[in-house]
């Protein structure tokens, strides 16, 4: 297996997480929303938007096109900040982003 193949199956898991919990929405925010020059658009996009919107459609672009990955994470921190205010239960969704963020951390360049 590939680091490219066990990043997809995290992206995966990380998709699968966001919809059992019912964070993940069919309706795309606006254009200007994801046009954000904020960290994880902050000022536009929940980070559960961000992660679906944003993280994940670009981090499966840079695999499909042997792109190098980012070489620092830090997403599983905000997520400690921002999920405490949701109703959702999102311990599993917190340490799917703390192993994404260990796998860019050991594999970014």
């Amino acid at each position: 297996m590939s680091g490219s193949d066990d990043l997809s199956r995290l992206l995966s898991a990380i998709e699968h997480e966001l919809r059992r919990i019912d964070l993940w929405s069919s309706v795309s925010p606006p254009e200007d929303a994801l046009a954000s020059n904020a960290p994880f658009c902050y000022d536009t996009l929940a980070l559960h938007e961000w992660l679906q919107w944003v993280l994940l459609p670009r981090m499966k672009a840079i695999i499909e096109g042997g792109l190098q990955l980012p070489e620092h994470s830090g997403i599983a921190p905000l997520g400690e900040q921002v999920f405490p205010d949701l109703t959702q239960d999102t311990d599993d969704l917190l340490l799917l982003l703390r192993r994404f963020d260990e796998f860019i951390e050991g594999h970014g360049e």
